[in-house]
C-alpha cells in the first residue's frame, strides 16, 4: 500500500467519517468524564511498537475498543467543564482540508494562499467584532502569537504564569491584582488619577504613562462580542496594544485555532525575526508580503485560516451570533432554576454562558468546633438571616452573645472578634469542602462534566454552556442530577 495512494485514502477515509459520524450521534450516551484510573493505557496495549502493518479496521477497532473510554468527551451535550470546545462539521472539514494539503507556511513563499488567508481571515472577524481599525491588516496591524504581561488580574489565565517564565520575567516582578466577587479587577489604585466608569478605559490610560503594553485576553468570552449586545463588554479595547480571542473555544472552530490582533506587528517582528540564508527569497525582500515565522516561537506553521474561513462561510454572521445567542438563553434558564432552590446561591453574576454556584451556608446542618482554648462555636445557619438567634454566637458553656458584638457573656468570657473569625473561618471551610465533595460526586457518576474556581476564598462550581450539541433539555437534566447529589451530600453532611 504506498502512503498516499487516492484510491486507499478514499476508502479509510470514508471508514473515519463514518466513525466519526457515529461517535457524534452517540456521544450522549457515554460516561463525560472519563472514568478510568492511571496508566490504564499502558495496561492494554503492547510494548513495542508492530514489525508489520496493520489493518485499518483492526485499528479502528481499537480505538474503539481502548481510546474512546479514556476520553473525556469534550463534543457531549452533557459537557459543561472548564469551556466549550464547540466543535463544527464546517470547522472538522476546515481541519481535514489544512491536514490534507500540510503545507507548512513559515513564510510567504512556502505557501501564499496560507499567508494571505489567514491576513484576510483575521480582518474579517475583526470587523465582526467592530475592533478599531488599527488593529487590521488594513490599518497596519496584524496578528500574533506572543503574550507578555506583568500586571494580571487574580483571575488571570495561568498561561501568563508560563509566559512570564519563557520571557525569563522572574515571579516577584508579576504584581498581580486582586478580583473580587462582584467585579474583575479592583480599581482603587487608579483613584489616584480618577474615578472611571469602565476599567478597561482607565488601565489603558494610565498604562500609556508608562510605556506599558496592555494585552486583553477574550479566550473565551470575545467571540460573543461579535453580538451588538455584548460589545460593550470590551469597550476601550481601541487603547490596548493587543487583543485576543480563542475561535477553538466558543467560535466552532475545532481545536486549534487562536486568534490575536495587535497594533504595532513590528515589535512582535523585531523580538522574534530570524533571516536564514535559505529562507530568503525575492518575496520577502521585498517587504510586501508577512513572513509568519517572525511572528511566532516555532518556525513552522499550520494552515490555521483554513477552519476559520470555513466556519465563517459555511455559517455566516447571522447564524453565528443566534448560536452563541442560544447558548447565553440557556444559561439564562440555568441560573433561574438556580435561584428558585433556596439551597444554592448564584456565586458571581453571570455576564455570558457560565454560571458560578454552590451549596449556600443556609443549607448545610450546624457542626461544633473547637478552638483549642476549650470553647466551642457552631457553624450552623439556622434562621432566614444565617444566625442562630437574632446576630449572637453560641459558646460552648451554653452562654449567649445577644448582640453578636462582642460583649461580655457573664461569665468573664467574650464571644469577640477572634471567635469570631474563627467560626467564620471554618464555615467557610465546611460549605468549600462539602461543595467540593458535591462536584466530584456529580463527576464521578459520568451524567455531567463541571468544574470548580475558588473566587474571594470561595469554593464554586462553573457550569458552562457552549457545546455545540446542547439543547435545553440537556440543560434541566443536569440540574436534576445536581439536585439529587447535593441531597445525597447534604443528608449525609
Amino acid at each position: 500500500m504506498e502512503q498516499l495512494d487516492h484510491q486507499e485514502f478514499r476508502r479509510q477515509g470514508h471508514m473515519v467519517i463514518d466513525m466519526m459520524a457515529d461517535y457524534y450521534r452517540d456521544v450522549e450516551k457515554y460516561p463525560v468524564r472519563s472514568q478510568v484510573e492511571p496508566g490504564y493505557l499502558r495496561r492494554r496495549l503492547p510494548e513495542d511498537a508492530p514489525d508489520q502493518p496493520e489493518a485499518i479496521e483492526t485499528i479502528l477497532q481499537d480505538v474503539q475498543k481502548h481510546i474512546v473510554p479514556g476520553l473525556t468527551h469534550w463534543q457531549s451535550p452533557n459537557y459543561f467543564a472548564y469551556f466549550p470546545s464547540s466543535g463544527s462539521i464546517a470547522g472538522f472539514l476546515g481541519e481535514i482540508l489544512t491536514t490534507g494539503f500540510n503545507v507548512v507556511g513559515f513564510n510567504w513563499m512556502s505557501s501564499p494562499a496560507a499567508t494571505e488567508l489567514e491576513s484576510i481571515v483575521m480582518d474579517w472577524l475583526g470587523k465582526m467584532l467592530n475592533l478599531p481599525e488599527s488593529f487590521l491588516f488594513s490599518g497596519d496591524g496584524g496578528v500574533s502569537y506572543t503574550e507578555l504581561h506583568a500586571k494580571p488580574f487574580y483571575q488571570t489565565h495561568c498561561a501568563l504564569q508560563k509566559a512570564a517564565q519563557i520571557a525569563g520575567i522572574h515571579p516577584n516582578n508579576v504584581r498581580v491584582i486582586p478580583t473580587t466577587k462582584r467585579r474583575s479587577g479592583d480599581d482603587t489604585a487608579l483613584s489616584l488619577r480618577h474615578r472611571w466608569n469602565h476599567l478597561l478605559h482607565a488601565l489603558c490610560d494610565v498604562t500609556k504613562d508608562y510605556d506599558i503594553w496592555v494585552h486583553v485576553d477574550a479566550a473565551y468570552a470575545g467571540s460573543a462580542c461579535i453580538c451588538p449586545e455584548f460589545r460593550h463588554f470590551i469597550n476601550g479595547v481601541e487603547g490596548a496594544n493587543s487583543f485576543s480571542l480563542n475561535a477553538h473555544k466558543w467560535f466552532f472552530t475545532n481545536l486549534d485555532c487562536c486568534c490575536l490582533w495587535t497594533k504595532d506587528p513590528t515589535a512582535v517582528i523585531k523580538a522574534l525575526s530570524t533571516n536564514p540564508e535559505y529562507l530568503k527569497s525575492a518575496a520577502t525582500n521585498s517587504k510586501q508580503v508577512v513572513d509568519y515565522k517572525d511572528w511566532q516561537i516555532a518556525l513552522s506553521r499550520r494552515f490555521r485560516a483554513m477552519k476559520l474561513w470555513l466556519v465563517l462561510r459555511s455559517y455566516g454572521i447571522s447564524k453565528l451570533r443566534s448560536f452563541l445567542r442560544s447558548h447565553v438563553e440557556m444559561a439564562k434558564h440555568f441560573e433561574k432554576l438556580v435561584t428558585m432552590d433556596k439551597r444554592f446561591e448564584v456565586v458571581v453574576p453571570r455576564n455570558f454562558a457560565t454560571v458560578c454556584l454552590r451549596v449556600s451556608p443556609s443549607a448545610i446542618k450546624p457542626k461544633v468546633y473547637n478552638n483549642g482554648n476549650g470553647y466551642q462555636y457552631r457553624n450552623g445557619y439556622q434562621n432566614g438571616n444565617g444566625y442562630q438567634n437574632g446576630n449572637g454566637y453560641q459558646n460552648g458553656n451554653g452562654y449567649q452573645n445577644g448582640h453578636g458584638n462582642g460583649n461580655g457573656n457573664g461569665n468573664g468570657y467574650q464571644n469577640g472578634s477572634h471567635e469570631k473569625q474563627l467560626l467564620l473561618k471554618n464555615d467557610n471551610e465546611t460549605v468549600n469542602d462539602l461543595n467540593s465533595r458535591l462536584l466530584e460526586s456529580i463527576n464521578a457518576s459520568g451524567h455531567l462534566f463541571m468544574t470548580h474556581a475558588v473566587v474571594g476564598g470561595t469554593y464554586t462550581m462553573r457550569f458552562a454552556v457552549g457545546a455545540s450539541l446542547t439543547e435545553e433539555r440537556h440543560v434541566d437534566t443536569a440540574w436534576k442530577v445536581i439536585q439529587q447529589y447535593a441531597d445525597a451530600v447534604l443528608s449525609a453532611s
